[in-house]
């Protein structure tokens, strides 16, 4: 062996200390290592653990939040056809009111017309009298019964209002 230039007594010690120092390694390097490394990749596992739950998490707080916006959106289309169903009912009751107002408005006037014409006819009705009694006491040269004759232009002139309303 020494024509290949190998000392034997110098293999033998090289691989002792070999031996030596790869179990030195395995006690002292090797289990310090691994323990390491088991315990970073435990670590890593847990942070993706945690991440994909806080995603997860965060997916169901999005959809919830989506659905609370979607109810609130319903909510206020609800408010919304609330609001215009009251306007509508309000301007229909204002319609109503305004269309009682201007029938009693009118029914009024008339009746102040109607009181008006009567008054205006009983003005004649008596103008037309005295206009009658003059007349007569003119025609006749003396004094008539004044009581008397206004009951018989009172009959005669309510007569012709009863063929005038009969008519």
């Amino acid at each position: 062996m020494d024509q290949l230039g190998l000392n034997i007594p110098t293999l033998i010690a090289q691989l002792a200390n070999f031996v030596v120092l790869l179990l030195l390694l395995r006690f002292f390097l090797w289990k310090p290592i691994t323990r390491m490394l088991d315990e970073r990749q435990h670590r890593i596992r847990e942070s993706l653990e945690t991440a994909d739950r806080v995603r997860e998490e965060a997916q169901a707080s999005e959809r919830a939040i989506q659905g609370q916006i979607e109810e609130a959106r319903r909510e206020g289309q609800k408010i919304v056809a609330n609001s215009q169903q009251i306007a509508s009912r309000i301007q229909e009751e204002g319609r109503q009111q305004a269309q009682v107002e201007s029938e009693a408005l009118l029914a009024r006037a008339r009746s102040e017309i109607q009181l008006e014409r009567d008054d205006a006819i009983a003005g004649l009705r008596k103008e037309f009298a005295d206009i009658t009694v003059s007349a007569a006491e003119k025609i006749i040269g003396q004094s008539l019964d004044r009581s008397a004759h206004q009951r018989l232009i009172d009959e005669a002139l309510a007569q012709s209002t009863l063929q005038e309303t009969k008519s």
